[in-house]
């Protein structure tokens, strides 16, 4: 079977992983369809609002599941290890770097749901992380930056909008520590970091308008409607 072959098998395989809607199967034990409450969204945050917070921290922690594992797998089937800090051949990478984002596009548009899934911030948290060392060590700071404005502003929305945005320049950041080359041979690496934060900003299109307009919600709010993971 030819790499080709094999990258289209994972890609597929991915996307259909990616796909598990963890948050809406935790609503059904409940009895309740997750959609149909709060924000309507499958992710973390509604399910948290909606079920507590127990079953938030469950339920981000398997969704950044269903990036990280297929992106170690892959990488493994790929004969590139995920613990590689070579810059590698730029074919394999690039298939590497699509099977984690059919992880992403699986979890934001799932088939199972028709297409309608979460925001894709864990997901991509859990693929990024499984891309080391490069895009582990960026998504740890954007991580981070993500917590700091969660804190400041109490506005999931608006920290996932800004640890995505900072997403591509702590990639980049990390590559020109190590020099120029490093640069180079990562290409697209680059590439995948600013897919992923333009997907993101997509994803929270709704959430940027609310926010130029000051009626985003906070945390806490019994209006609460923004979400993200």
């Amino acid at each position: 079977m030819t790499i080709a072959l094999y990258a289209i098998l994972l890609c597929v395989g991915c996307y259909f992983v990616g796909g598990i809607p963890f948050g809406y199967l935790a609503g059904l034990t409940r009895g309740i369809d997750i959609r149909e409450h709060g924000s309507g969204n499958t992710g973390a945050t509604n399910v948290g609002r909606v079920m507590g917070r127990k079953w938030a921290a469950c339920i981000f922690l398997l969704d950044a599941a269903k990036g990280f594992l297929p992106i170690l797998l892959t990488g493994y089937v790929l004969r590139k290890p995920a613990t590689s800090a070579d810059a590698y051949d730029a074919i394999v990478q690039i298939m590497w770097l699509c099977c984690g984002m059919c992880c992403v596009l699986g979890h934001s548009f799932p088939v199972y749901l028709r297409f309608k899934g979460g925001k894709g911030v864990a997901t991509s948290l859990g693929v990024i992380l499984g891309i080391y060392p490069y895009m582990s060590l960026a998504g740890v700071l954007a991580f981070i930056v993500w917590g700091v404005v969660l804190w400041l502003s109490r506005m999931v929305s608006l920290a996932s909008i800004c640890a995505a945005l900072s997403l591509p320049v702590f990639v980049t950041g990390c590559m020109l520590w190590d020099g120029l080359d490093v640069v180079a041979g990562n290409v697209p690496m680059i590439v995948f970091a600013i897919l992923i934060a333009g997907l993101v900003l997509y994803r929270h299109r709704g959430n940027i308008a609310r926010l130029r307009t000051g009626s985003e919600s906070r945390l806490g709010d019994r209006s609460n409607t923004a979400d993200s993971p």
